[in-house]
Parts: structure tokens; sequence; C-alpha cells
């Protein structure tokens, strides 16, 4: 079993700060990849920035500047620090990863956490 569990999520007001955690749990040898995505009401999940184990980062246009994603290998543990946030970044927060679990072989899973719920509001 591997499991992702976001938490740091909650209700800003406008210019806030909040930084999101993703623990990651189980039976996991090594991790491709990390990524936050996120999905606001009505609308389509959207990737928001993604972490290579290589230490490559790509964000979505409308987030650079103002998120930014890191992780702790020692931990398994991804973060994302938010600054600035305004009402378009209400949404919920996914963690998403690639996981090579130590009871296989072959090409890495995708998980999904269950999300966190992020809402900017004065």
């Amino acid at each position: 079993q591997v499991q992702l569990v976001e938490s740091g999520g909650g209700l800003v007001q406008p210019g806030g700060s909040l930084r999101l955690s993703c623990a990651t749990s189980g039976s996991i040898f090594s991790i491709s990849a990390m990524a936050w995505y996120r999905q606001a009401p009505g609308k389509q999940r959207e990737l928001v920035a993604r972490l290579y184990r290589g230490g490559r980062i790509t964000y979505v246009d409308s987030v650079k500047g103002r998120f930014t994603i890191s992780g702790d290998n020692t931990k398994n543990t991804m973060y994302l620090q938010m600054n600035s946030l305004g009402p378009e970044d209400t949404a919920v927060y996914y963690c998403n990863a690639d996981i090579y679990r130590l009871d296989e072989t072959g090409a890495p899973r995708n998980y999904w956490g269950q999300g966190t719920q992020v809402t900017v509001s004065s």
C-alpha cells in the first residue's frame, strides 16, 4: 500500500500565504516525480507545479513567482509554499506522485492524495 496525505489547507485572506505538505507512506522504493494539482469549482483539474527527482521544476504560468514547490527526499515529503494568494487560487489541491514500489518492478505507479481545500477570501 502507498498513501499520499495532504495537509495545510485552509481559509486565508487575499495576499496571504499557506504552506501545503504531502506526506507519503507505504511500500516505497523511490519517487521519480511529485506534483501539485488543483481543481476549482466547475473547472478541470490543472497541474500547478511538478518536482522531478533530478531537481527540475515546472510551474503553471499563473503561479510563477508566487508558489514554490520543494521536497525532502529523506522523508519522501513534498511542500508547496503559496504566497500572494488571490481568490483565483481557491481550489482543492491534490498531491500526485510517480512511485516505484518495493514489492514491484517495472514502471512507476501514479498515486493521488485525497486533496486539501484552499479558500482565499476576505
